[in-house]
């Protein structure tokens, strides 16, 4: 029987103890649903992964992702971050890809070298689905917001990478610090809506080597908001080229996150589309925390 061992680490991090943080359970293929599900409520992070067997099989590791209130098919950090884990801990540092086995299917990680040292992983997302609209006003009430904070020029879109996400462009950096979510306005609108996640974003930056001020609200999902959040981002990149909103079919672009959390996370977005046909891969740094055995 596998041993089942627990790895924290820190997904889309530039140091320890910023971006998102993550728990990996190995050698979990032994553990009823239930018991995952304890599990990362127990762990209370944003998602809990567990890689189901020491080994790949058909070429892919099977991976179950968590959060502390249900199992979602597909998320960006916890992808990521059970890659790191299983290059280091299982396949080998000499691995350059692999492939995790996810609820919405196979998605590719690399590992490539990053500018200044280090390494940046990568995954490439499954096809984007774009959705609804929503009207500006709607929104902006559901973030505390005045309708002009909103962008008009760009809709408010539902976008799709597995987990679906209301996309919100704002206006300013200033609207995007403003974000309050007015809780009883939230839970009206997404009751009846697929995709309970809000994504906010602004062009405008903390940081000027950075492209996008990005928030994240999932309340549906036990997270009042989120630090980094891979698979909104990847909803995000579609949505950039499908709008055109940086000026063309293909962006390359940093997006800072977490910065009002006091976890300041950086997500590298590439995508490109080309007759309705999407190429979108996110990436970051991982940074290991700590390690230990799970308890029987």
């Amino acid at each position: 029987m596998s041993r089942k061992r627990l790895f924290l680490v820190d997904v889309f991090a530039e140091r320890r103890y910023a971006g998102n943080p993550l728990a990996v359970v190995t050698g979990a293929a032994q553990l009823r649903s239930e018991h995952m599900q304890a599990i990362a409520r127990e762990m209370n992070f944003s998602e809990t992964s567990f890689v189901l067997h020491d080994e790949p099989r058909a070429g892919a590791f099977d991976v179950r992702i968590f959060t502390p209130r249900e199992e979602v098919p597909f998320a960006g950090h916890p992808t990521l971050g059970t890659a790191f884990v299983i290059r280091d801990e299982i396949a080998g540092a000499s691995c350059e890809r692999l492939t995790l086995r996810l609820g919405v299917g196979e998605i590719p990680v690399a590992f490539e070298p990053a500018p200044g040292g280090g390494e940046v992983v990568w995954l490439r997302s499954p096809p984007p689905t774009f959705g609804a609209t929503a009207r500006r006003e709607v929104l902006a009430g559901v973030l505390g917001l005045e309708t002009a904070d909103v962008d008009a020029v760009h809709p408010v879109q539902h976008v799709s990478m597995g987990l679906p996400f209301w996309i919100v462009p704002l206006a300013s950096l200033a609207a995007a610090r403003r974000c309050r979510v007015n809780r009883d306005a939230y839970d009206a609108f997404v009751k009846n809506e697929e995709a309970k996640g809000i994504f906010v974003f602004a062009r405008e930056t903390e940081d000027p080597a950075n492209g996008i001020h990005a928030r994240m609200f999932a309340d549906w999902y036990g997270v009042p908001e989120d630090p980094a959040t891979g698979s909104a981002n990847a909803s995000l990149a579609a949505y950039l080229v499908a709008h055109r909103v940086l000026g063309g079919a293909e962006v390359s672009v940093r997006v800072e996150q977490g910065i009002e959390m006091g976890r300041p996370s950086i997500l590298e977005l590439r995508a490109r589309e080309e007759g309705g046909r999407y190429d979108v891969r996110v990436g970051g740094r991982v940074v290991p925390v700590a390690r230990g055995e799970l308890a029987e």
